[in-house]
């Protein structure tokens, strides 16, 4: 990166806002739409959306967001951060209003894709222009306070959706992005020079293509199990065959590649490698149970928005507090010593959502969501800051597009994963208490635990809603156990890979990087 003309202070500070800006805008983004869940199944407010479509309703923005966020990187240096952040945010902009007013799930879907390709080409911009507007102090000091931009939207996304949603339709919880990605885009107008790199790197079509039809058939597969309750069928598994096929022929390309935008290579190291698979375990662990979380508090325990909003706060603020504390640990200790407890920890809580019910005092579930937040926020802060920094310096841009696709993919795993498994174990335990129904209350019941309580709602029949909430209640148990193996899984491969104490560690994350790492939670 070569040296940009410096930028009057004012200047900076404005660039700087609006940056931080958008980082809140695409964290809001990921956090409200948890909380809109147990809405968008309900078949009177929300859409009636199942299981397997909210599964891709999530699923669908993180797809799109791990598989582009590296091609985007490369669009960006060769025509200009500045345009392709304004192309990010006109689809960001578009897909919202398409989001806010969609008719039916499949509408949802297609546009929160959408979303993810906008998020895709806005986040590697942002962070480009941040480092091009900056420079010394000046560019650590502003990466401080950008960082705090994920802290807020993790903390405030809950509570403003379940605000929105309390008072007006769910579509609200969408439509609020548009004002904010349109003054945006006046700003990189009027402000942002159109930076960009002197050194060009090479587009990567077929690992976009191989990346992403890999990704969404094994998602495709993984979701349809939990849809028709059996893995035998051949809509379930030739897909996650063909998903793996794919997946493997992406590592083989790239390989080949001389100038890959993924790097398998970097895997190898088992340091780097070791890492990496850990995040990626535990990103799936925390997608997977936030997944269950949702529909917990809304659902089971009938929690409005707003208030469910507010239970969830301590798993942000455990988190922000999480990667700093983690970061000064490991300066006095090691890496191992710090993140390998602090995962195991990460990966009880998970499995205590086991032990949750429908009269679990409103205090238990909060120091659970607070140790677990504070819990993740000291792996995935520590161990993100020092891989990157364990690389060479030419391999930095390599290595991130490396973490962060590893992130997100796992976390589109751990969304379908998850539900599948607690669609079909509420199909189970729900079903001998459909015995003897009308078929199609029995049909709309076996759906979900909310489409049968808006049916026993409708028939008047409040056994089949206690039913509901204990098969529910159920799966979750089933679920968190093996959410928690995953997640202990990943303790594992931290301490069979990282430095012991003694060898040569991993060097401390600096400041510089606590802002990528924080934002991954």
């Amino acid at each position: 990166m070569t040296t940009s003309p410096a930028l009057p202070k004012s200047r900076q500070q404005l660039i700087l806002v609006i940056l931080m800006s958008c980082s809140l805008l695409i964290w809001l983004d990921n956090t409200v739409l948890s909380a809109t869940l147990e809405t968008l199944a309900d078949p009177v407010h929300g859409l009636g959306a199942g299981p397997g479509q909210l599964q891709w309703a999530t699923g669908s923005y993180t797809l799109a967001f791990a598989t582009l966020m590296f091609t985007a990187g490369t669009l960006g240096d060769r025509y200009g951060h500045r345009s392709v952040f304004s192309s990010g945010l006109v689809l960001f902009a578009g897909s919202s209003l398409w989001a806010a007013y969609a008719s039916d799930a499949s509408q949802l879907i297609a546009a929160r894709a959408v979303m993810g390709v906008g998020s895709a080409l806005i986040t590697p911009a942002m962070l480009a222009i941040l480092m091009w507007t900056f420079t010394g102090p000046a560019r650590a000091a502003a990466i401080g306070i950008f960082s705090t931009s994920a802290g807020v939207g993790m903390a405030v996304g809950p509570v403003l959706a379940g605000a929105l949603l309390d008072r007006f339709w769910w579509g609200s919880v969408f439509l609020i992005n548009v004002p904010v990605a349109v003054s945006a885009l006046v700003g990189l107008a009027v402000l942002v020079p159109n930076f960009r790199s002197p050194a060009l790197r090479p587009l990567d079509p077929a690992g976009m293509v191989l990346s992403i039809s890999g990704l969404v058939s094994l998602a495709y597969g993984l979701i349809r199990a939990g849809q028709v309750a059996a893995w035998s069928r051949t809509d379930v598994w030739a897909p996650i065959v063909v998903g793996l096929v794919l997946l493997a022929a992406f590592v083989l390309a790239e390989l080949r590649a001389k100038v890959p935008s993924f790097d398998p290579r970097l895997l190898a190291q088992r340091t780097f490698g070791g890492g990496n698979v850990a995040l990626g375990l535990l990103l799936f662990a925390v997608a997977a149970i936030t997944f269950y979380n949702a529909f917990y508090l809304q659902g089971a325990l009938g929690f409005s928005p707003t208030k469910a909003g507010l239970v969830n706060i301590p798993t942000a603020l455990g988190a922000v507090a999480g990667a700093p504390f983690g970061s000064r640990l490991v300066r006095r200790l090691s890496l191992r010593l710090v993140t390998v407890p602090a995962l195991t920890v990460a990966a009880l809580t998970m499995g205590g959502y086991g032990f949750l019910g429908l009269h679990t005092p409103l205090v238990r579930i909060e120091i659970l969501l607070l140790v677990q937040g504070l819990s993740v926020g000291m792996v995935i802060g520590p161990v993100t800051a020092a891989l990157i920094s364990n690389l060479p310096l030419e391999q930095a841009g390599a290595g991130s597009a490396v973490t962060n696709t590893v992130r997100q993919t796992g976390s589109v795993i751990g969304i379908a994963v998850g539900g599948t498994i607690m669609s079909i174990e509420y199909r189970r335990a729900v079903g001998p208490s459909l015995e003897g129904l009308p078929g199609p209350v029995r049909d709309q019941a076996r759906v979900s635990a909310e489409q049968a309580r808006h049916v026993a709602t409708a028939v008047d029949r409040p056994t089949l809603s206690r039913a509901a909430d204990d098969a529910f209640i159920h799966a979750m148990h089933v679920g968190a156990g093996w959410i928690a193996g995953i997640a202990l899984v990943g303790a594992v491969v931290l301490l069979i890979t990282l430095p012991a104490v003694g060898q040569k560690k991993v060097p401390a994350p600096e400041s510089d990087h606590d802002e990528e790492a924080t934002s991954s939670v």
